[in-house]
């Protein structure tokens, strides 16, 4: 279905539930390609090649509201579930923050964005293969203690997304994705093995490292694990790469999301344009960045979109919004509705990160005397009402500046709050391999409990 066609059927469906009772509305539709494959040591354990559409729609009924979704575009089906959405409106409870977004604040970003390349599409089947298979092979070859793997995988997506109102407002737009990805397994002289993995992802297979860069990465990763060992509970410096630096900055977003604020489920709820980090920390959350995973013209109430500071020089300037979140707190729209097929929406990040400084990885490492860089995070052990912190991670210990040994089976504890007013340096090395991302950050003084 041509996507004219598909801005038609989503704007008619919209209109002709008002038409039926409705008192308003709003339809989403997806219509996509999505390929994965997963093989192990040569073999393919899984291959998926499917196609699909979906629509969405949201019906009000005063202050009440109710959405269903279908897969069958036919005028029968459709009539159908405007009938029984419309109906389950009617028995809903009454909200009196439910609604589409403000009409005069619909619009959309008419420029480029970078969202889609066509090679995406225009890679075969076999070579979507190879991407794996190559991956795994490089990371087999890469030193001969790795003797096994978990898998190397290639995923890609294309598609287009339309968002309509009986406001008055439609639009769409198309978006392509791809990854790379492999956990090889290295084994010492002794019997010890260790995992690890690396990736690469991309709006197109030319963003791409090759799959031979990330086979070499993924090894070398996995090699510096081997004879990893605890260490005893102190209270040290603790780098974290950007890898886990971007699960750290994950819990802030978390922590200012409209629906955490309203609900008083936040530990910056009530802190608004007061400093809650240090002065080195900026957050911001970018709609328009080029080709960025969070990046899109306007959101999934067709809000355009737009940058928004969040903590700008430590000091909390925004929480993040959508219309519903808003109205609860008597404030405007941050653009940040994300929308699933199914459901009303919700609070999602656009590319949400924290700046970079000016440190290379290799400079932080050296200003620390004794401490610990992190690698990986494990478990979940983060209370956002409370900013309390505790996860299990793995890593390197430092000393003297210097990578020592491996380390592993620790938990890293602290509090959001200390964390952020405790960030001593800040990398450069911001890379957006997700809508969430940061460079590597030294936080002053974390405890580290080990043996």
């Amino acid at each position: 279905m041509a996507e004219i066609n598909l801005e038609q059927l989503a704007k008619d469906l919209a209109d002709r539930a008002v038409q039926s009772g409705a008192t308003a509305a709003d339809v989403v539709v997806r219509e996509g390609e999505e390929f994965s494959t997963t093989l192990r040591l040569g073999k393919i354990e899984k291959l998926k090649e499917a196609a699909s559409k979906a629509l969405g729609l949201r019906v009000f009924d005063g202050k009440r509201s109710a959405s269903a979704f279908s897969s069958d575009f036919s005028r029968a089906a459709l009539e159908s579930l405007i009938e029984r959405t419309i109906a389950m409106a009617h028995e809903t409870s009454e909200d009196p923050a439910s609604g589409l977004a403000e009409s005069d604040l619909l619009g959309q970003h008419q420029g480029d964005l970078k969202l889609y390349c066509p090679d995406v599409a225009a890679l075969g089947t076999e070579e979507r293969i190879g991407y794996a298979r190559r991956a795994e092979e490089a990371a087999m070859a890469a030193d001969p203690r790795i003797q096994n793997s978990e898998g190397a995988s290639f995923e890609s997506s294309e598609g287009t997304r339309v968002y309509a109102s009986s406001a008055g407002f439609v639009g769409s737009y198309r978006s392509s994705y791809c990854a790379v990805y492999v956990v090889p397994i290295a084994q010492s002289n002794g019997g010890g093995m260790q995992r690890d993995y690396w990736y690469s992802v991309a709006r197109g297979v030319a963003g791409l490292e090759s799959p031979e860069e990330v086979g070499r990465k993924a090894a070398q990763r996995a090699l510096r694990r081997l004879g990893g060992r605890k260490v005893s509970t102190s209270h040290v410096p603790v780098i974290f790469d950007n890898e886990t630096a971007s699960s750290l900055v994950s819990h802030v977003f978390g922590a200012v999301r409209g629906d955490s604020i309203y609900r008083s489920a936040s530990f910056l709820a009530g802190k608004l344009g007061q400093p809650v980090a240090g002065e080195n920390v900026t957050i911001l959350d970018e709609g328009l960045r080029p080709g960025g995973f969070g990046t899109r013209p306007f959101d999934d109430e067709g809000i355009p979109s737009s940058a928004t500071p969040v903590i700008e020089r430590g000091v909390l300037k925004n929480y993040l919004l959508d219309s519903y979140s808003a109205r609860k707190l008597n404030m405007k729209t941050t653009g940040n509705a994300s929308r699933g097929i199914a459901g009303p929406p919700g609070v999602g990040p656009k590319n949400f990160y924290l700046s970079p400084g000016t440190h290379s990885a290799e400079e932080i490492i050296r200003s620390v005397k004794e401490g610990f860089y992190v690698t990986e995070l494990i478990g979940f052990g983060v209370n956002v009402v409370t900013g309390d912190y505790s996860r299990g991670a793995a890593g390197l210990w430092i000393e003297n500046g210097e990578l020592a040994y491996p380390v592993e089976e620790v938990t890293i504890a602290g509090n959001l709050r200390d964390i952020l007013n405790n960030i001593e340096m800040i990398g450069r090395d911001l890379e957006f391999r997700r809508s969430i991302a940061s460079p590597t950050l030294l936080v002053g003084g974390l405890t580290v409990a080990g043996a």
